[in-house]
C-alpha cells in the first residue's frame, strides 16, 4: 500500500463503523494550551475526552500531524521523526475498550494483511494505585494474541496533569525469520498502535479521579506502519520520503544517519513554517532554529559551499501539499535563507571567539556551556571547528 491507501483504508474502515472525521488541526495548539506543538492525535480533542460534547458526535477518526522534540537526539535511527502524522480513533463514552481492542485487530489482519502470528501487545500490569488491565488480557487472549504486562510503559498521559489511563501497544515482528522474544526484549517487535483508555484525571498531588465518562483514544503513526506494509527497513525508505531521498544525496553528497537527520530536519522545519512560525530565540521559534542550525551544522561540518538555497523548489512544494498546508513555497525559502544568512555570521563570529580566547583541542563541559550561553555556539558546531579539516 503507498501511503494514500494507507491513509483511506483506515479512515474508510472507521466511518464503515460510524466515525466521523474531524480535520486535522495546525501544529499550533489553541491559544492558552502550555505545550509548544502538537504532541498527539488527541491532544486537540482533550476537552472532548474530558467530557465536553462535540459536535460531531461521540465517535471520531482524523489524521493529525504532530511534533515531538523530545526525539530529537534519536532522529537518525529508522524509526523516529521530528514531525510526523498520527491516525486516530476515538470514542466519547460510546464503545467500549475491548471493542476498540477487537476493531484494531481486524483493521491490521484483515484491512492491512498483516499476519496475526506477527502481533504482540503489551498490557498495564497495575501499580501502587491502578490494578492491572484485566479486560484487555481478556481481549486479547480470546483474539490468540500473546500478551506481555508492563508498568508505566502502558500507562499514557498528555502530560503531567489531565487525561490519562491505561493502554494497550500492539507491535508488529519485522524480523527475519519466525517471531522471537517479546517487545521489550527484542527491537524487532516495532510498536505501530497505541489503545488507551481514557478513565482518569491526574491532579497536581499524582492522586487520580475517575473521569465522569470513560472514553477510547488510539494512535498509530503513519510512517511507521508505511515501514512495516511496505516491508522497508526505516520510515525515510518509504514513499512518504522518496521524493526526499532521492534529491537530497546526489545535491550534497552525503548519506547514513546524517542523510537522516537532514532530511527529517528540514522537512519538519518546512512544515512548521508552513503552519506560521519563524525562528527566535524562545519556543516554538527556538525549535524551528535549532532544527535549521543542525541542518547547517550537519552540511558543513564535510562541505561548507553546501546552501539551503540549493534546495529544489519541487521538495518545498511536495512537502507543504502532504501537509495540506497552503504556505507560499517562495515564504518558505526565504525563511530558511534568511536563518542561514544569520547562522553563517554566527559561525565567522564562533571563529572569532576561538582563536580569540584560544580554546583548542579537546574542551571541557563548562567550556562547551560558556561557548553556547555565551557565543551560542552549538556543541556539534564547535567541535567542527576545532576538528582538523
Amino acid at each position: 500500500m503507498n501511503v494514500d491507501q494507507t491513509v483511506s483504508t483506515f479512515l474508510d474502515f472507521f466511518r464503515e463503523r460510524g466515525h466521523q472525521r474531524v480535520t486535522g488541526s495546525s501544529l499550533l495548539p489553541p491559544s492558552g494550551d502550555p505545550v509548544l506543538f502538537t504532541t498527539s492525535g488527541m491532544h486537540p480533542l482533550t476537552p472532548y475526552l474530558e467530557g465536553r460534547p462535540h459536535p460531531l458526535g461521540r465517535r471520531l477518526v482524523n489524521l493529525q500531524r504532530c511534533l515531538r522534540t523530545t526525539d530529537l537526539g534519536e532522529v537518525g535511527d529508522r524509526t523516529h521523526l521530528t514531525v510526523f502524522e498520527m491516525l486516530g480513533s476515538w470514542s466519547l463514552g460510546d464503545y467500549d475498550h475491548q471493542q476498540s481492542l477487537r476493531w484494531g485487530y481486524d483493521l491490521l489482519r484483515d484491512g492491512f494483511g498483516i499476519r496475526s502470528e506477527r502481533l504482540y501487545v503489551t498490557v498495564f500490569g497495575g501499580d501502587e494505585q491502578v490494578g492491572p488491565d484485566t479486560e484487555s488480557l481478556r481481549t486479547w487472549g480470546g483474539l490468540g494474541v500473546p500478551v506481555e504486562l508492563t508498568g508505566e510503559d502502558n500507562w499514557w498521559s498528555n502530560g503531567p496533569t489531565g487525561p490519562c489511563g491505561p493502554d494497550s501497544e500492539i507491535f508488529v515482528w519485522t524480523g527475519e525469520g519466525p517471531p522471537q522474544g517479546t517487545p521489550t526484549s527484542d527491537q524487532r517487535w516495532v510498536e505501530v498502535w497505541n489503545h488507551v483508555r481514557m478513565r482518569y484525571r491526574r491532579h497536581e498531588d499524582g492522586s487520580l479521579e475517575p473521569l465522569p465518562r470513560s472514553g477510547i483514544d488510539t494512535g498509530m503513526g503513519l510512517e511507521r506502519l508505511l515501514t512495516i506494509l511496505q516491508d522497508k527497513p526505516s520510515v525515510f525508505e518509504t514513499d512518504v520520503f522518496q521524493p526526499w531521498m532521492t534529491t537530497i544525496p546526489p545535491l550534497w553528497s552525503t548519506d547514513g544517519p546524517s542523510l537522516r537527520v537532514i532530511v527529517d530536519h528540514l522537512r519538519s522545519g518546512i512544515v512548521i513554517i508552513g503552519d506560521g512560525v519563524r525562528p527566535s530565540t524562545t519556543g516554538r521559534g527556538y525549535v524551528l532554529r535549532r532544527l535549521t542550525r543542525r541542518v547547517l551544522t550537519t552540511l558543513w561540518r564535510d562541505d561548507s559551499s553546501r546552501l539551503l538555497s540549493d534546495l529544489p523548489r519541487e521538495l518545498i512544494e511536495h512537502t507543504l501539499e502532504h501537509f495540506r498546508q497552503s504556505c507560499e513555497v517562495g515564504h518558505v525559502r526565504e525563511v530558511l535563507v534568511d536563518e542561514e544568512r544569520r547562522f553563517s555570521t554566527l559561525l565567522r563570529r564562533g571563529r572569532q571567539v576561538l582563536t580569540r580566547e584560544g580554546f583548542v583541542g579537546k574542551l571541557s563541559e563548562e567550556d562547551y556551556d560558556y561557548l553556547h550561553q555565551t557565543h551560542g555556539l552549538p556543541r556539534d558546531l564547535v567541535v567542527g571547528l576545532l576538528t582538523p579539516q
